[in-house]
């Protein structure tokens, strides 16, 4: 009688767990059947881009597996070759697919999206039930130009600009620049989405004692090869040397306040003298003061650096868009009721003219001691 008590309580353990196995081996079989394809792109310097980083660490919270990443490029300039080389050796890379043709180079959107297309839905038609469930790229120039148009092809919508997975189908974006988050499901049978680099942490290089991806050359298909649109010249900014604006740790960022390009030259010798970037706001660049792409902001690019350094700008809505998220914020403004003030954790309310050069001259003669120590 002991024996069948005992085998009766086993029985009945056994069916109170038997529901959660069955979730987890379903949830496991979903996560399987996701398969991620990351569009990559080269830094300036041929390495893989930050903002590629984040977008393979975000597709593999997709899928909770290793992505496919797709490298496309002219291979005759010696940079693909360079990317591919850095990107067999990331996390979560299982495979790298190359693209190599000199209609890809420089990537525009009407040459690269049929690539991706035809990996996405191989089969003729457009047809539901191809390779890859997710298409993921950054949320940089190249990806809210390539991705868009992709998911025009393919006739799904695009979940742009996202800041957190919360499932396979679901994520999280800021929406009224930023002052709302919304959770938002998508139902196509392929997302697209692109992803703020800085919400997601870049994915690190694997081990050294860890295989690299294998490499898979990837056909051009000759209508592809012949965009309607060509690059008639291109100029490439360096920065005078200085970290890229996304991934710098010290931003230093002018407004309308420095009234010229050339007082902008202030901003780059503090810059300099902290190994940071310049940035600018809208009004800066709408101005002539700079060139575009040191523009920050919700129609420029989004940073979150450990410092930030505002100078001689307001704080406008857009603007902070873009940079609220930094770990410290300074502000630097004659105007004590600036709205830069209500979100900076340390303001100097002063002439610009005045304190930037002070602070520009102490940096120096700190980093001269330290170095005379």
């Amino acid at each position: 009688m002991d024996m069948v008590r005992w085998s009766a309580r086993l029985v009945s353990a056994w069916d109170k767990y038997t529901p959660v196995a069955r979730e987890l081996s379903a949830t496991t079989a979903a996560a399987a059947a996701h398969r991620a394809l990351v569009v990559g792109e080269s830094a300036p310097s041929g390495s893989v881009s930050l903002a590629t980083r984040a977008a393979v660490t975000a597709a593999h919270e997709f899928t909770a597996a290793p992505v496919s990443l797709l490298l496309t490029g002219d291979g005759g300039s010696g940079k693909l070759s360079a990317t591919v080389a850095e990107a067999v050796r990331m996390e979560h890379v299982a495979d790298v697919l190359v693209a190599d043709a000199p209609s890809l180079s420089p990537a525009l959107a009407e040459a690269v999206a049929p690539v991706i297309a035809g990996l996405v839905r191989p089969s003729a038609g457009g047809d539901a039930g191809g390779t890859y469930t997710h298409v993921v790229a950054g949320a940089s120039s190249f990806g809210k130009n390539v991705l868009p148009r992709l998911a025009g092809s393919l006739g799904v919508g695009a979940l742009t600009d996202i800041t957190e997975v919360v499932s396979a189908d679901t994520v999280v974006r800021p929406i009224y620049a930023g002052n709302v988050l919304a959770t938002v499901r998508a139902t196509d049978d392929v997302k697209v989405v692109t992803v703020r680099s800085t919400a997601f942490t870049p994915a690190a290089d694997r081990g050294a004692d860890v295989d690299a991806a294998p490499t898979t050359a990837v056909a051009v298909e000759a209508d592809a090869a012949t965009p309607a649109v060509r690059v008639l010249s291109e100029e490439l900014s360096t920065g005078g040397g200085r970290p890229e604006l996304a991934a710098a740790k010290v931003v230093v960022s002018g407004g309308r306040g420095l009234k010229s390009g050339a007082n902008f030259e202030l901003l780059n010798d503090l810059a300099d003298a902290v190994g940071g970037a310049v940035g600018a706001t809208r009004a800066a660049v709408d101005a002539g003061y700079v060139p575009n792409d040191l523009q920050v902001g919700q129609t420029g690019k989004v940073v979150a650096p450990d410092v930030y350094i505002a100078v001689g700008l307001s704080g406008a809505i857009q603007h902070l868009a873009g940079m609220k998220d930094s770990k410290a914020i300074v502000a630097i403004n004659k105007d004590p009721e600036a709205p830069i003030f209500s979100v900076a954790d340390y303001g100097v309310v002063a002439d610009l003219f005045d304190v930037v050069p002070k602070m520009t001259a102490a940096v120096k003669a700190s980093q001269a001691n330290k170095d005379t120590a």
